[in-house]
C-alpha cells in the first residue's frame, strides 16, 4: 500500500545560491510526488570527500560542477542523478542521468537584452581557467562566438578569485580593465557576484551605471539584488527546474524506471531588468549627468534644482536638453524612478508601506497612496497582492 521510505543524500553546498535553489527545487518535487523519502543535507559533507560513495543511503543527488564529488561518485553502486553545467562537448558529461543549466542560452539571453538596448560594444567578465569553474568557460565560450557572430571587438577579463587576502589587489586590476574598455559598453558577469564587483568599482572610478557601462548578471540572486547602488540586471537560471527534474529521476530510477534521457537541459527563466542594464544612446553629456544623479539620489527626495545644480548649467538650459533628448521632463523622471522603486519594493519585499514611503523619498504614507490611485487606480496593499497572484500563477506554470 505504502512505498518504501529511502534515504537520500543532497551533495550541495549551501553557501551557494545556485545550489541552495536546486534543492528548493528538489523539495517541490517531494512535495508534489509525496516522497517516503529521509534527506540528508551536509554542510560539511566534503570532509568525507574519500567516503562519498559509503555513504549508507539509497540514492545521491549531487552538484557535479565540483569536479571533487564527480570523482568520488564515479563507478558508485547506489542510484547517483548529477546536476551542473551544460557542456558542447557532450564527452564532459559524466555516464550517469544529469540535469543542466543551458550555458549557452543565458549568455544569448544577456547578450540579445544588451543589444536591444542599442549598445554595439560588449564584453565578458568570468572566473579564473580553473576546474571549478567549468561553466564560466561555457559562458566566455558562448558570449565570444556571438560577438564575433556579430562583427564585434570581443574583451574578456577573468580576474582572480576574490579573498580578503588579495581583494584590493583584485578590484584594482578590474577597475583598470574597466578603464581600458571603450564606452558606452555592455558587459556580461557570469554570476551576480562578479557583477556586483563591476558595480562597485564602476561607483569607484565615476563610471555612469548603465549610461557608460551597462552590466547584467546570471543568477538573479535575491538575496543581494540591492547590496549595489544601483540594482542589478540579472539572467534567472532554471535552478528550481532543474531540482524538480533531477529529483524526478531519481525517482523513477529507485523505482526500477528505466530513464529514457541521459542529459536534460533547463534553459534560463528569462530576463530580470533593472537599473543596471537599463541603457538608453544619449548624446548629450549633460543628460547623461542628470540621469546618474536622479538614478542615485531620486529616492533621497531631491528636486529638480538640486539636479541642476549637480550638472552646472542653467535649468532652462538643462530641461531643454532633457526633453529633446528623453521627450519628457526631468521631474517626470524624479516621479518615475521613485515610482518604479516603491513598486518594485512592494513586489519584492515584506517591508512596511510606510517604510516603503519612507525609502522612496515620500513625506507620508498617505501621499504614496495618492501616488497609486493615481497611476494605477490602486493601493499600494492592492498592487502587493496583485504581483504576489502573478508570481504564484507563474510557479504553477512552470
Amino acid at each position: 500500500m505504502f512505498s518504501k521510505r529511502y534515504s537520500i543524500r543532497l551533495l550541495f553546498n549551501a553557501n551557494k545560491v545556485y545550489d541552495r535553489q536546486v534543492v528548493a527545487g528538489i523539495g517541490e518535487y517531494l512535495q508534489s510526488a509525496q516522497c517516503d523519502w529521509d534527506i540528508f543535507l551536509e554542510e560539511d559533507f566534503l570532509s568525507a570527500i574519500d567516503n562519498l560513495a559509503d555513504l549508507g543511503c539509497d540514492g545521491i543527488i549531487a552538484d557535479f560542477d565540483d569536479p571533487q564529488i564527480q570523482r568520488a561518485l564515479h563507478n558508485c553502486a547506489i542510484p547517483v542523478v548529477a546536476v551542473g553545467s551544460s557542456y558542447r562537448d557532450s564527452s564532459l558529461y559524466p555516464e550517469i542521468p544529469y540535469v543542466a543549466t543551458d550555458n549557452d542560452a543565458l549568455v544569448e539571453c544577456a547578450y540579445q537584452h544588451l543589444k536591444k538596448t542599442g549598445l554595439h560594444q560588449f564584453a565578458f567578465y568570468g572566473l579564473p581557467d580553473e576546474d571549478n569553474y567549468r561553466y564560466s568557460r561555457e559562458r566566455e565560450r558562448a558570449y565570444r562566438d556571438l560577438v564575433l557572430k556579430d562583427g564585434f571587438d570581443s574583451y574578456i577579463y577573468r580576474g582572480k578569485n576574490t579573498a580578503q587576502s588579495t581583494w584590493s589587489q583584485s578590484m584594482a586590476q578590474l577597475k583598470a580593465w574597466l578603464k581600458s574598455l571603450p564606452q558606452p559598453i555592455g558587459i556580461i558577469a557570469v554570476t551576480d557576484s562578479r557583477a556586483r564587483h563591476l558595480l562597485q568599482c564602476c561607483e569607484h572610478l565615476g563610471i555612469f551605471v548603465p549610461d557608460q557601462t551597462s552590466v547584467i548578471g546570471i543568477d538573479n540572486e535575491k538575496m543581494a539584488r540591492y547590496l549595489n547602488r544601483v540594482s542589478l540586471s540579472s539572467v534567472g537560471q532554471g535552478t528550481h527546474q532543474m531540482g524538480y527534474r533531477a529529483a524526478g529521476l531519481l525517482h523513477q530510477m529507485l523505482q526500477g524506471q528505466n530513464i529514457a534521457a541521459r542529459q536534460v537541459v533547463i534553459g534560463p527563466t528569462g530576463v530580470f531588468c533593472r537599473q543596471s542594464s537599463d541603457f538608453k544612446s544619449l548624446q548629450d553629456a549633460n543628460v547623461i549627468q542628470a540621469m546618474h544623479f536622479i538614478r542615485q539620489n531620486a529616492c533621497r527626495g531631491i528636486k529638480v534644482e538640486q539636479v541642476v545644480d549637480y550638472v552646472g548649467i542653467s535649468r532652462s538650459n538643462l530641461e531643454k536638453r532633457f526633453l529633446e533628448e528623453y521627450g519628457y521632463s526631468i521631474h517626470h523622471e524624479l516621479h518615475q524612478t521613485k515610482f518604479n522603486r516603491a513598486k518594485d519594493l512592494l513586489a519584492t519585499t515584506t517591508l512596511a508601506s510606510s517604510e516603503i514611503a519612507t525609502l522612496c523619498g515620500y513625506p507620508s504614507l498617505q501621499y504614496l497612496y495618492t501616488v497609486f490611485n493615481k497611476n494605477l487606480q490602486q493601493t499600494p496593499r492592492e498592487y502587493r497582492l496583485q504581483q504576489a497572484t502573478q508570481d504564484g500563477a507563474a510557479i504553477e506554470q512552470k
